[in-house]
């Protein structure tokens, strides 16, 4: 193959057959439950990266179920996003995110830098509740509830908010462990149409998992919960930051042991 092939074709990885395909990515029927809770405001600054700031103690939860998406099908998603200001701009910051679909893990990693796990998220109703689940492997680690449709939301409202910034951190490794790329990363949702939204009384469980772990921002306090179902775009991103630009003083490298020790005691 020649290089000018190889440059012209180079999407994905494989490069004859890439996990996922070009976008625009679009969105139909995605369906959303969050619950907002307040958690222990040293534990979010541990894990939101500089320059984003943390604007207030809390977390949410999602559950999505996405029926309908281009080029990556029918799955759902579960994680933490947390909300940020990005020089003085409002925000969410996705923390971590478990999902049952290979293209989108591959896709959102690659692409964005989405924090994404393969694992076991479910969104159902049952019978009078919203029921959201997420297993790793088989250990249930995150319970939500919500009283189903028990009160309307402004749908124009709920739209803005889901057109907020969101901010990434993405990483890709050189070939000899360091790292290559280390950027964050601002994407936006696109072209939304919120089709309904609703609250309700709601509950969240978090369980400690060695590998998935969500449990590290506890729950304090569920401050609210909502349910909303929209068309979207899922818009590509552009760089607000390069940790690797000469400019950013880097601090020595230590082990991944060493800064994992150093996350759980600080």
């Amino acid at each position: 193959m020649k290089n000018e092939t190889i440059r012209t074709n180079a999407f994905a990885m494989p490069l004859t057959n890439p996990a996922f395909p070009p976008g625009p990515y679009r969105f139909v029927d995605r369906e959303y439950f969050i619950i907002q809770y307040r958690t222990d405001p040293d534990a979010l600054r541990r894990i939101v990266p500089e320059p984003l700031e943390v604007t207030e103690p809390v977390v949410n939860f999602e559950f999505i179920r996405m029926p309908d998406s281009t080029g990556f099908g029918d799955y759902t998603e579960s994680g933490q996003v947390i909300p940020v200001s990005y020089q003085g701009q409002s925000g969410s910051f996705v923390h971590q995110m478990f999902l049952n679909d290979h293209p989108p893990i591959a896709g959102g990693r690659e692409l964005w830098g989405f924090p994404k796990k393969l694992a076991e998220p479910k969104l159902v109703v049952e019978t009078d509740t919203l029921v959201g689940t997420l297993n790793y492997g088989s250990v249930r680690i995150a319970t939500g509830t919500m009283g189903y449709k028990h009160r309307a939301l402004d749908t124009a409202a709920e739209a803005k908010k889901l057109a907020a910034p969101n901010f990434l951190l993405k990483i890709i490794p050189h070939v000899d462990g360091t790292a290559r790329i280390c950027e964050l990363v601002r994407f936006h949702l696109e072209d939304i149409t919120v089709k309904g939204a609703w609250t309700g009384p709601a509950a969240l469980d978090l369980c400690s998992h060695a590998l998935a772990p969500v449990a590290e921002l506890p729950v304090l306090q569920v401050l609210s919960a909502k349910h909303v179902i929209a068309d979207l775009t899922l818009g590509l991103g552009s760089v607000v930051h390069d940790y690797l630009s000469p400019g950013v003083s880097a601090p020595r490298r230590e082990s991944k042991s060493q800064i994992l020790i150093e996350a759980n005691v600080g």
